[in-house]
């Protein structure tokens, strides 16, 4: 039987009928797209862009010095002498920003000095301070290139002091006027010309030249025992022409040696009308004099002992006819503490 139906053949039919659909169906997709950059931003790496022009950009010199000495003898000393202190502070602080064909230079340099002395006062030996150093020099120079070592702009410097100056020691004891006074005197300096770099590392010098300059002296203490060539009212105004020369050299490893002078000159052709309508003569100055050539040259030298040791001379020359008919002539030599910041 198993083989019988084995061997049979069968056949079934099976049919399916079409269904039809009453309603159609639609998909859509509600999903938002947006389009995602695949370049990666890093902050840390724009920063370190942004620090890299900044550094380009920008050229800082910063120098701070503090000199002093001391000296001392005990009352069974056997020869003679005095106790005495002496303190010198310096900051000088350069900075200079370039972008493209603009170059802009500003500097700050300050200058304060004391020492202390013995005298004698109301019969009594009586240790005195006296200020013998003190300057503000602030300076401003914006540029911009002309042709191959060559720009032009303008130039502006004002300087002043911080405190009274006096004659003597014992002035300041005895209610004696100041010779001196903060912005008594103050000068101003503004020019307009061109300044020449001249190409060579090993001579760094810049030369500029200005037909357009002026010259302001200001005298805002009348008490003072000098006039600074200001006769009348607090303040002297004149036109004229310019020259500066600037020079700036360091030598040796780190820069143990370095150099730095400065030489102006100013010679005026306009003078200041009101001032010379309103003179009053007198038995020292019985003429109004203007059209005075002014000179002023300054030195340093800093010699680096050690990172934080340093010698500095120091030494300028300053010719005003209409202050003083003579040279006046500073020097100092110091010995101290120094730090030193650059950025290049």
């Amino acid at each position: 039987m198993f083989a019988a139906l084995a061997s049979t053949y069968a056949m079934a039919q099976v049919s399916i009928d079409e269904v039809a659909t009453t309603t159609e169906k639609s998909f859509e997709n509600d999903m938002k797209t947006e389009a995602v950059e695949a370049d990666y931003v890093s902050e840390a790496e724009e920063r370190a862009k942004r620090a890299a022009i900044r550094k380009e950009r920008n050229t800082v010199d910063f120098t701070a010095n503090l000199h002093g000495s001391l000296t001392a003898f005990s009352e069974s000393w056997q020869a003679a002498g005095d106790n005495t202190i002496t303190i010198l502070a310096n900051i000088n602080f350069k900075h200079i920003y370039k972008k493209n064909k603009f170059t802009l230079t500003n500097t700050a340099a300050a200058k304060f000095g004391y020492n202390n002395m013995r005298m004698e006062l109301n019969g009594a030996q009586k240790g005195v301070w006296f200020k013998n150093v003190d300057e503000i020099a602030i300076s401003t120079a914006p540029q911009w290139d002309m042709v191959r070592n060559w720009t032009y702009g303008a130039n502006i410097q004002f300087r002043t002091q911080f405190a009274r100056g006096y004659a003597a020691r014992g002035d300041q004891q005895n209610s004696v006027a100041p010779v001196s006074n903060f912005m008594t005197p103050g000068y101003l300096d503004a020019s307009v010309g061109f300044t020449y770099v001249l190409p060579s590392e090993r001579f760094p010098l810049k030369v500029n030249l200005a037909p357009l300059a002026m010259s302001a002296t200001f005298r805002h203490d009348l008490s003072t025992t000098k006039d600074y060539g200001v006769l009348t009212g607090r303040s002297k105004f004149e036109g004229g022409l310019s020259v500066k020369l600037d020079f700036d050299k360091s030598w040796g490893k780190n820069g143990w040696l370095r150099y730095r002078t400065t030489a102006y000159s100013f010679y005026g052709w306009i003078t200041d009308l009101a001032a010379a309508a309103n003179f009053k003569p007198t038995e020292d100055k019985p003429t109004y004099e203007h059209i005075l050539p002014t000179v002023r040259w300054e030195n340093t030298i800093d010699i680096k002992a050690t990172k934080y040791i340093s010698t500095q001379i120091y030494v300028q020359l300053y010719y005003n006819k209409a202050e003083i008919n003579k040279l006046q002539v500073q020097s100092m030599l110091s010995v101290g503490l120094t730090y030193t910041f650059n950025n290049k």
